[in-house]
């Protein structure tokens, strides 16, 4: 009975033990089921970081914003009913190199031709080429010859102080010239404004809108104020030859009104192109 009982203990002992290696082998497993896992989960928060890091998780992609080549301060019609609403030219993504033609029909010959200088003036460019558009020149006058020596243009109601219901700040006027002794521009020095110039001209200065003078003569001021916009090329005669016309007052006081009707018939500006602006012609 005895050895049975032994044989017994043995056999019991040994499922025991059996079973214990089993329970640490299982064990074992689980504890390098966890030290991979942690591993892994470790790598996994590194790459996730990373890739945080660089935006990979953004909800939108970043996008770098379109910034505005100009900008049109709106013009109240109501306070001024000279003004003409025919909308505002685009702010983005304007041409702003080379050069744009701008062709001026009148009833006194041409036609004008000009080249807008879109790197020194991108906002004078497409605000004539806007208002062009629009035929907003069509049909006009030109209400003044200048005492400085310019055919004035581009206000419907004739009377300096019409225009678009929008304005824009100057960006290309002339630096002041090198005084001399005498306060008055230094001899020598090439003009401000030489003739065959087109320039805009804001009321008040620094308002630009829809006017612009064409210059058929040099000139010098010792503060320039009008932003230069472009320079003729063709047709320069014709401006000469209206600059001779006589003039009655406007009204105002001022002889410049021309006595003879200068109208401009149609004023076009073509598309863009990379060509470089050419010198003043008398066409």
């Amino acid at each position: 009975m005895a050895s049975s009982r032994d044989r017994q203990r043995k056999l019991a002992r040994a499922k025991l033990d059996r079973q214990l290696a089993r329970r640490a082998a299982v064990a074992k497993r689980r504890r390098q089921i966890q030290a991979g896992v942690g591993a892994a989960v470790v790598l996994a928060l590194i790459v996730a970081g990373s890739a945080w890091a660089l935006g990979a998780f953004d909800s939108e992609p970043k996008k770098q914003a379109a910034e505005d080549t100009c900008l049109w301060t709106p013009q109240d019609a109501a306070a001024n009913a000279n003004l003409k609403d025919v909308g505002t030219p685009a702010t983005r993504n304007l041409p702003t190199s080379g050069t744009r033609p701008m062709t001026v029909t009148t009833n006194q010959g041409g036609p004008i031709t000009v080249d807008l200088d879109l790197a020194a003036a991108p906002c004078g460019g497409a605000s004539l080429a806007h208002l062009a558009s629009r035929k907003f020149y069509d049909t006009t006058k030109c209400h003044e010859i200048t005492t400085e020596g310019a055919l004035r243009c581009g206000d419907p109601s004739g009377t300096g102080i019409g225009g678009p219901t929008y304005s824009f700040y100057d960006e290309n006027v002339p630096t002041a010239p090198e005084a001399s002794p005498s306060a008055s521009p230094a001899p020598g020095q090439p003009p401000a404004y030489p003739k065959g110039t087109v320039a805009l001209v804001g009321n008040p200065p620094g308002t630009n809108g829809s006017q612009f003078l064409i210059f058929f003569k040099d000139f010098n001021p010792a503060k320039p104020a009008y932003s230069v916009v472009g320079k003729v090329t063709g047709g320069l005669d014709v401006v000469e030859k209206i600059g001779k016309l006589p003039t009655v007052d406007n009204g105002s006081g001022a002889k410049v009104k021309p006595k003879t009707d200068v109208v401009i018939q149609s004023l076009t500006v073509g598309e863009p192109n990379a060509a470089p602006a050419s010198s003043p012609s008398a066409g």
